[in-house]
């Protein structure tokens, strides 16, 4: 598996965006109106038809879904304590974390797809499917959190005017309802959703600043270390206590070693954070994805 050429598509697509902001007429004033079009319709319709485009198998999928979920609230929880640890809490901006949380668990469900398909067959794909259902309102949900707190808007509120979340569970409940897209419409939808990919991607190149890295050094290494490191040591964790077959345990250690979400950082300027910081931590973490899913998924002896 050539992990590079799998990553560099979604890094060139950042790259693409900060070269048009910072070199072409199309600038900030651009990309502002692109932010909202891809949180507000482009990415929840990818979610939507990613979830509803394969019934999910609930009982076969249990205990990956146990390990999924446990390792996830891990994941959460170590995140969230960062802030709180001796000496080293101290010296990280509350503002800056509270944006770039989510970097440390969320992921990026383009690649979990194109690698488990690859790797596992159908099978594979299947599961990963499952745990993207499960895990978007879970991981947007913790996302959420420590804005709304540093915000000081209402969490509940926040959450129920999330798009990606409506959408999320608009699906599991569409899903397991038994229905499907409309034939008809199935091609436009898909194609909405694809089209979120690419200027997602292209959105957090065109607001990408390195120099946010220089003043949030300690914050940016500690959740790359958590989303990078930690993440695929707990699957392992996990896929250990459960028991999970090959097909499984190849899904969930992949999902946990991937990049982290390219809407990471269209969530935290649309939530009022300044996101360069986040699209600096994007653009990383894509670059880091090359080191971390062959670790993952040598552990398991892939």
């Amino acid at each position: 598996m050539n992990y590079l050429e799998l990553l560099f598509p979604d890094f060139a697509l950042i790259v693409l965006g900060y070269v048009l902001c910072r070199f072409t007429p199309i600038n900030r004033n651009i990309w502002q109106p692109v932010e909202q079009l891809v949180y507000y319709l482009l990415f929840p319709v990818l979610l939507f038809h990613s979830i509803t485009r394969n019934p999910i198998q609930w009982g076969e999928a249990s205990q990956l879904l146990a390990a999924g979920v446990l390792g996830g609230l891990a994941g959460i929880a170590l995140t969230y304590s960062l802030p709180h640890l001796p000496v080293l809490g101290r010296r990280i901006d509350a503002r800056s974390y509270a944006g770039a949380a989510q970097v440390a668990f969320r992921f990026n469900s383009f690649i979990a797809l194109a690698l488990v398909s690859r790797l596992a067959g159908p099978d594979g794909l299947l599961y990963v499917s499952v745990l993207i259902g499960v895990s978007v309102p879970l991981f947007n949900v913790a996302a959420v959190w420590p804005m709304s707190r540093g915000s000081g808007q209402p969490f509940v509120g926040q959450l129920l005017r999330n798009p990606l979340i409506i959408a999320t569970i608009s699906a599991l409940l569409f899903n397991a309802a038994g229905l499907k897209i409309p034939a008809l419409i199935e091609t436009p939808v898909a194609r909405l959703g694809a089209a979120s990919i690419a200027l997602g991607l292209m959105a957090a190149g065109a607001g990408l600043k390195l120099s946010a890295l220089a003043s949030n050094k300690l914050l940016a290494g500690e959740l790359l270390l958590i989303r990078h490191a930690v993440q695929p040591l707990i699957a392992f964790a996990m896929v250990k206590l459960f028991t999970l077959n090959q097909p499984q345990a190849i899904a969930l250690m992949a999902f946990s070693s991937l990049p982290t979400a390219s809407s990471c950082y269209v969530l935290a300027v649309r939530m009022g954070y300044e996101g360069s910081l986040v699209a600096s931590l994007i653009s990383l973490s894509t670059m880091l994805g090359v080191l971390s899913l062959p670790f993952g998924l040598w552990l398991i002896g892939i």
